[in-house]
This record gives C-alpha cells, structure tokens and sequence, in this order.
C-alpha cells in the first residue's frame, strides 16, 4: 500500500506537473490534499522531494511555484537527451545487447493507445521505449539522471499535440526508424533516428 507521501508524489508528478494550466502557478498543499484525500504532511513531504528534482521551486510565504520551462532549458534538455540516447545506442550495439523484445513490445504497446482518449498513456509509453534502451547500459546513475530529464520535459505540458494522429504516426514512425537502426547493429542510422526524432520533439516542446 502507498504511503501519503507516495500517493501525494505520483499524482503531483503524473497529473499536475504534466497539465499545462498548471503551469507558471502556485500549488495550494490544503487544495492538493483535499483533492488527493490526505493530510497536509505528506503533501509537503511530496513538494520537498519535487524541490530536490528541480520540478518544482518552492518560494517562502508563497509555496510550490511551477515555473515554466524556458527555451534555453528545452534545448539543453533536449541536447542531454541526445548524449545519453546516442551513447546507449551505441554501447548497446557495441556488445550486443540492443534490448531487441522489449523495445519492440513497447513499440507495439504505443502503437495500440494511438487516440485522443489515450494520449497521456501514449506518452507514457513513449518514454518507456527510450528508458528500455538506457536501462539497457547497465549504467543506474545513467538511467536515473535519463528519467529526471524525462520528468523536467513533462512540465512542458505537452498533451495537446500529441492529441492529434499525425504527430502520434510521426513519433511512431521515428521510433520504428530508431529500432531498424538498432536491430541492424548500425549504430550510425539509430543515432541519426534519435537525432532526427528529438529535433522534432524540441520543436513541438517549443512550439507549446
């Protein structure tokens, strides 16, 4: 069972962090517990541990701000993303153990939730298929520094291109091209896939 404080993390960080109204605004702790169910401990517990990821600035007499991302800190983001995505390609390539099966269920589970209802889970999957290649280095540090800037792109908020097919087709197709490069061993063309597909991300990211 979910402590409050786990409770309070996961919904700040997969709801309210990822909804683009909320960004640029305070967070009410007695709001967020009356909506959650808990006391207001956990949910301060919660904050402080956001504060400490960096996706959420906390203010004196003010509380939880969600300052939005700047196009400065999109396009670092995004360079760091390309760094470690290019290196676990290829290291992965290098000694053959390109996490084959499970990058193409994944793929295969993304390309089911394609539809407006499931965007946020099409997202979701979206990032599991890029953490399955990291995870696949065998590098935690690598792996957890990967999922804090996976979390910082969240609070773009960027639900709403994704609702559309077409950007959903795109990225599917960028992740199959991606995955070819992969399966040949060609870590060339699965770099030149991942630099092409996050080109095309930082430019939905700034056009949010």
């Amino acid at each position: 069972m979910q402590s409050g404080r786990e409770k309070a993390y996961a919904y700040l960080k997969g709801s309210v962090l990822t909804d683009p109204d909320m960004q640029d605004r305070f967070l009410s702790e007695q709001d967020l517990a009356d909506r959650i169910g808990i006391s207001r401990t956990p949910i301060r517990e919660a904050l402080l541990l956001l504060a400490a990821e960096d996706l959420v600035r906390l203010v004196p007499k003010r509380g939880a701000h969600i300052a939005p991302l700047s196009g400065r800190d999109i396009r670092e983001l995004m360079e760091m993303r390309g760094l470690i995505e290019r290196f676990a390609a290829e290291t992965t390539t290098a000694h053959g153990i390109v996490p084959v099966t499970e990058m193409t269920d994944l793929l295969a589970h993304q390309e089911s939730l394609r539809g407006e209802h499931t965007t946020k889970e099409f997202i979701a999957a979206d990032h599991r298929f890029h953490a399955a290649l990291v995870a696949a280095v065998g590098n935690t540090l690598m792996s957890r520094q990967y999922d804090a800037l996976r979390s910082r792109q969240s609070r773009v908020g960027i639900i709403t291109p994704y609702r559309t097919g077409r950007r959903q087709d795109e990225v599917l197709a960028e992740h199959r091209q991606i995955l070819d490069g992969l399966v040949a061993g060609d870590a060339a063309a699965a770099c030149t896939a991942i630099d092409r597909h996050l080109r095309a991300t930082q430019h939905i990211l700034l056009a949010a």
